[in-house]
């Protein structure tokens, strides 16, 4: 499908407006004109206006209006919407798929893959619409019923990063969807586009229900951002981004005492024993490594290998490196696509620079690929003598260090000590080594793997990370408590009133 073709199945033209309040009231704004360049051939693919402030506070007020009659709509019936929202995208998800694939740069069957993580939520929170439990608890008074219930939270504010222009978002809006909160939505300025591509689906979806308000879009940069991590309409706020910038949006939201669920950066490690299979491991890494060209949060940065496979291995990935196929991502035969900005070829290449001066090899990779389009760098390996100060930055790039280790309490050692927390694997077909690597004195990360590589988390399990990657959890397990508030009741339904704690009071 040409650019043309999948622009025109959303009804996107030369400039579009990025703010959608109601069920498809689209607003008129003084915002300056953000435009959405294709990674892939630099070429100018639309723009989107973006919210001014006037815009942002109708956004919040159609939230704030639909919140008091969504939040009595019994859950399972919220739950049906979400699920017309999954059939939509059912729907859609080849067109929407290639616009994920121009516009981020992906290559096609990721952005395929990230439509399908969309339907997946919908699905996953169809069915937790009937099972938002609380739990009962024993009372020590004679009589007396003592439970916990959960209860919508408001409208809250995602805030989406370029990388996973629709799926994160989908995360926060499934859920908080049948929690019973609205939402107001700021996607990246660099994937503008395709958000206004999936609100115009959502949009349809509240029509066909008769809501208005549920679902918000407000298009915009940096100062929309400000605005919702200091309204206190808003009594959460869901970044994903970098680091720096959820430090600020976490120190604003708890200034008014609000709530934040940040998945902020990643440096994530492969430990690769001397029992690890492989072609296993080699295949897991390579994923981990380049797909999405190096820009997931969970994308594989560090390999620390056991010094008696390391040159086996690095071999193998060297070899495997060489034959990685890039181009348009929208070409089946691409793996590899464009970097997303100008900058982050810079950042890539400046990083390579600090590797080598610090002590690093480089292998294979690293060199800007102009003939094949603007943003296009090869992905990188370089061997480096030890866990320097530029191996425990996060590059937002296709670099792969590799270093040895000796002992596994080294390697798990190594691993731990830089600042980010998010994903972790370990390949071994030693039981001894998978556990201790899983215990409390192993990965320190939010997510541990064995025998699977760091990049492709499913939605059942709850995603997120510790340290410098914020904490959150969004998606699966129990990450929708994180959309309600929690209530303590204490029914006494005896003819006394008797105190806690035995006390006696007159």
């Amino acid at each position: 499908m040409s650019a043309q073709a999948i622009l025109e199945k959303f009804e996107l033209s030369a400039e579009n407006r990025g703010t959608s309040i109601g069920a498809g009231e689209w607003l008129e704004t003084s915002g300056e004109m953000i435009a959405s360049f294709n990674p892939t051939t630099g070429e100018l693919l639309g723009k989107v206006q973006s919210a001014d402030s006037a815009a942002y506070n109708r956004a919040v007020e159609s939230a704030q209006a639909a919140f008091k009659t969504w939040r009595m709509v019994p859950a399972p019936k919220r739950g049906d919407v979400v699920r017309d929202f999954g059939n939509i995208l059912r729907e859609y998800k080849e067109p929407l798929g290639d616009l994920v694939a121009l516009e981020m740069g992906k290559i096609q069957v990721e952005g395929l893959g990230e439509v399908q993580e969309m339907i997946d939520i919908c699905d996953f929170a169809v069915g937790l619409s009937r099972q938002l439990y609380g739990v009962t608890m024993g009372s020590e008074r004679p009589q007396h019923r003592m439970y916990e219930q959960w209860h919508p939270l408001g409208p809250i504010g995602i805030i989406s990063a370029f990388n996973f222009p629709v799926a994160v978002y989908s995360w926060n809006a499934a859920l908080a969807a049948v929690c019973g909160d609205t939402m107001i939505w700021k996607p990246s300025e660099l994937t503008p586009l395709v958000s206004v591509a999936t609100q115009k689906l959502v949009n349809r979806v509240m029509a066909d229900h008769g809501l208005s308000g549920v679902f918000n879009l407000t298009v915009g940069a940096g100062d929309i951002g400000r605005l919702m991590a200091e309204d206190t309409r808003i009594p959460l706020v869901s970044f994903t981004g970098s680091t720096a910038t959820g430090r600020k949006v976490a120190a604003t939201v708890a200034g008014r005492l609000g709530r934040s669920i940040l998945e902020l950066g990643g440096n994530n490690a492969i430990i690769v024993t001397e029992s690890a299979d492989l072609d296993m491991a080699t295949r897991g890494i390579v994923f981990g490594s380049v797909g999405t060209a190096g820009q997931r949060c969970t994308s594989t940065r560090r390999i620390i290998a056991h010094e008696s496979v390391a040159d086996t291995l690095t071999s193998r990935l060297v070899n495997a490196y060489k034959t990685v196929p890039m181009g348009d991502p929208l070409d089946a035969k691409t793996l590899v696509g464009p970097l997303a900005t100008e900058r982050a070829v810079r950042q890539m290449q400046h990083a390579i620079d600090q590797a080598q001066a610090q002590g690093g090899e480089l292998l294979v990779g690293g060199n800007p690929r102009p003939d094949v389009g603007p943003q296009f760098v090869e992905p990188a390996i370089i061997k480096m003598p030890a866990q320097t100060e530029i191996v425990m930055e996060e590059t937002f790039a296709p670099i792969l260090y590799i270093m040895t280790y000796n002992e596994l309490d080294e390697a798990i050692q190594m691993h731990n000590s830089v600042a980010q927390g998010l994903s972790s694997a370990i390949f071994t077909d030693s039981v001894r080594s998978a556990e201790r690597f899983l215990s409390h004195q192993g990965s320190d990360c939010g997510i541990a793997n064995v025998n699977i590589g760091t990049s492709g988390a499913e939605i059942g399990g709850a995603f997120g990370g510790e340290k410098d990657t914020g904490g959150g959890r969004e998606s699966g397990s129990d990450a929708w408590k994180g959309y309600m508030r929690r209530q303590t009741n204490t029914i006494n339904w005896s003819t006394e009133l008797p105190l806690a704690q035995g006390i006696e009071f007159g």
